[in-house]
């Protein structure tokens, strides 16, 4: 008994440490799935921005909310970026994503980074330092889109 639970936790480890590419039949799955995360974090970050810029009133709990997603959001693109979805589905992302990648992973590396010290920052209630996070967040995008994204 105890080898088959071996087995099954060997199976299952397996199967849940595999490759992202692995995740996705067809490279447009991976095309899908990182433009709707990106989508996502771009909605709860542009009502953040909203906030920080004084086009809508600062209000505490919405900010903390949207920072959290925002936190969780930028985790999740980075899966539909591998080998071989340069292809499938029309996209923005430029070929040097997949030329560069350890430049690229700065890139996602410190968005996620950015996004953690946002989300703290909302939680602070202080619409100063959403401001400050916001804009170093922002400044995290606007890099990657210079170098990775067509215009």
């Amino acid at each position: 008994m105890k080898t088959i639970a071996a087995f099954a936790l060997a199976a299952a480890t397996l199967t849940l440490s595999a490759p992202a590419s692995a995740q996705f039949a067809k490279a447009e799955d991976a095309i899908k799935y990182r433009q709707s995360a990106l989508f996502v974090m771009g909605q709860h970050f542009g009502r953040l921005g909203a906030m920080a810029n004084g086009r809508i009133p600062f209000d505490a709990k919405a900010a903390q909310e949207n920072a959290d997603v925002v936190a969780q959001m930028a985790k999740l693109p980075w899966a539909g970026f591998g080998a071989g979805t340069d292809k499938g589905a029309p996209t923005k992302a430029l070929p040097e994503i997949w030329t560069e990648q350890a430049k690229f992973k700065e890139h996602s590396d410190k968005l996620e980074a950015e996004s953690v010290k946002l989300a703290a920052a909302a939680k602070t209630g202080n619409l100063d330092n959403l401001k400050t996070a916001f804009g170093a967040a922002a400044g995290t995008c606007k890099a990657c889109h210079d170098n990775y994204r067509a215009k």
